[in-house]
């Protein structure tokens, strides 16, 4: 496996960098993200889980769970290894998990157990109670800081942007921070540690639902992607060379504001500029490629991008190389009305998500 691994690491970068390739070695590391979508456990917790229990809507028995889990972990076991064969990600965003307990069932499945990995989760104030969470392999990463960081939105926004279709100017859709109306949705989690000796910043997400509608939401996603970037500011105030990866099922596309003009995000590297953010799944979306789907038509909600460091052409250092999206035919619906969709949870039994996984690599020269 290891001698497989190498040559198609070979072969691939003989393909990006010519015959000066021949003597260079690298490391490479995948990192995914992936909505798990309602990874609930059978117990009754403090959050909102009745239609996850064995007598709810879902009838979810301690069977269906285990084979959540065993599905999941398949994906997982496999992201990557196309050019990394024999290695699962390094480090892993999830999102739409009810607690640091199924995290901890999943990566105990026998097709993740030898990779070790640790586990930073915060229960979030989702009214649901479903959660971001960052899993990472212990001999890899070490992380070094964590903190979940609360996104205060709130109903005002979206009535004013309602009333600002009618009469108002962009200039008054304003968060409202005296009122009473918070609407609790997902943490952004931030976590930061050494990844082979280098320092690396992650941040997992889960913005905002459309629920009410784009336009109606939009403000609230708006919002998430303004906080983003403020804790990327933050990072790169105390260095300005900072690695940070910022990943997670945004319920926007790339072209959105939220990405576009929160985050800043660029969809070509020449445009991204010092502590500029490059978004390698814009480009994809307009080849039409998707990670979900609604009403026949395809997205990619789920993203990951980086800062414009990662993206430098020094391979000594930890650099981007090439970004996918993970959807092999097993995790796909073969047929009827949501044929060609992501295999998802139905009342018969559990298939995979609602989402494809998505994933990057890293790669470094070995001196």
């Amino acid at each position: 496996m290891r001698i497989k691994g190498f040559m198609a690491l070979f072969i691939a970068f003989f393909a990006i960098f010519g015959a000066n390739a021949q003597a260079k070695k690298y490391n490479i590391h995948t990192v995914a993200f992936y909505n798990l979508e309602n990874l609930f456990d059978t117990i009754k917790g403090s959050n909102n889980d009745e239609e996850w229990l064995p007598n709810g809507a879902m009838s979810w028995t301690g069977k269906k769970y285990k084979q959540k889990l065993h599905n999941l972990s398949r994906v997982l076991s496999e992201i990557g290894t196309s050019e990394n064969p024999g290695n699962s990600p390094t480090l892993i965003g999830v999102c739409e998990v009810e607690n640091r307990a199924v995290l901890e069932d999943l990566v105990k499945q026998p097709l993740l157990i030898n990779k070790d990995y640790g586990i930073v989760h915060f229960d979030s104030p989702d009214k649901r109670g479903i959660d971001v969470g960052f899993l990472y392999q212990k001999k890899h990463f070490k992380p070094t800081s964590f903190k979940n960081i609360p996104l205060l939105v709130y109903k005002s926004m979206e009535e004013k942007s309602d009333k600002k279709d009618k009469d108002e100017s962009e200039d008054d859709v304003v968060t409202d921070t005296k009122s009473n109306d918070r609407i609790y949705t997902r943490d952004q989690l931030l976590v930061t540690g050494f990844l082979d000796g280098e320092e690396v910043n992650i941040i997992v997400n889960h913005w905002p639902s459309r629920s009410g509608g784009e336009k109606k939401s939009s403000p609230l996603r708006e919002a998430a992607g303004r906080l983003n970037r403020k804790i990327m500011d933050s990072i790169f105030a105390i260095n300005p060379n900072a690695k940070i990866i910022t990943m997670g099922d945004l319920n926007d596309g790339s072209y959105n504001k939220s990405v576009k003009e929160g985050i800043g995000a660029k969809r070509k590297k020449e445009d991204v500029k010092e502590k500029g953010i490059y978004n390698p799944f814009e480009e994809m979306f307009y080849k039409g490629h998707a990670s979900l789907f609604w009403r026949d038509t395809g997205d990619i909600f789920d993203q990951i991008m980086v800062s414009e460091p990662l993206i430098r052409k020094d391979y000594s250092s930890f650099r981007y190389w090439k970004a996918g999206i993970y959807n092999k035919p097993y995790m796909i619906q073969p047929s009827g009305q949501y044929k060609g969709y992501p295999l998802r949870n139905t009342n018969a039994g559990p298939g995979f998500s609602d989402h494809f996984p998505v994933f990057i690599y890293l790669i470094k020269e070995i001196k």
